[in-house]
């Protein structure tokens, strides 16, 4: 915890702030520790990849209704990305031959585990 401590520009944070963090993240499942007497080394489970991919699965879930035609749509209201923007995402999909999602709710039926890396904090 100190080495986390002292990555911090001042004003540090808590010792205790930066403990209660790292516990939830453990809890959540980001991260682990090894024991060394009576040091702890943490270090992430989940590739940075696999973070982002449940962070979006997680926001699409909650805020749109599992619908991924949803996101892009509301992108496209609020002027945040252009029609021709997602001509161009759809062109790109095609020519990969990715079909993508099967259904309007954002599913695509690929349910295959993802390798974890770990990296020390």
């Amino acid at each position: 915890m100190k080495q986390l401590v002292e990555m911090y520009p001042e004003p540090k944070p808590h010792f205790n702030t930066l403990s209660t963090y790292v516990r939830w993240l453990e809890e959540k499942g980001y991260l682990s520790h090894d024991v060394f007497g009576t040091t702890y080394r943490y270090f992430s489970i989940i590739n940075e990849e696999e973070y982002r991919k449940g962070n979006l699965k997680s926001v699409v879930k909650k805020y749109f209704d599992n619908s991924y035609l949803s996101v892009v749509s509301s992108l496209i209201k609020d002027e945040n990305i252009s029609v021709d923007e997602v001509r161009k995402l759809l062109e790109e999909v095609e020519s990969s031959g990715n079909s993508g999602a099967t259904d309007y709710s954002g599913t695509t039926g690929n349910s295959g585990a993802t390798e974890s890396k770990s990296s020390k904090i």
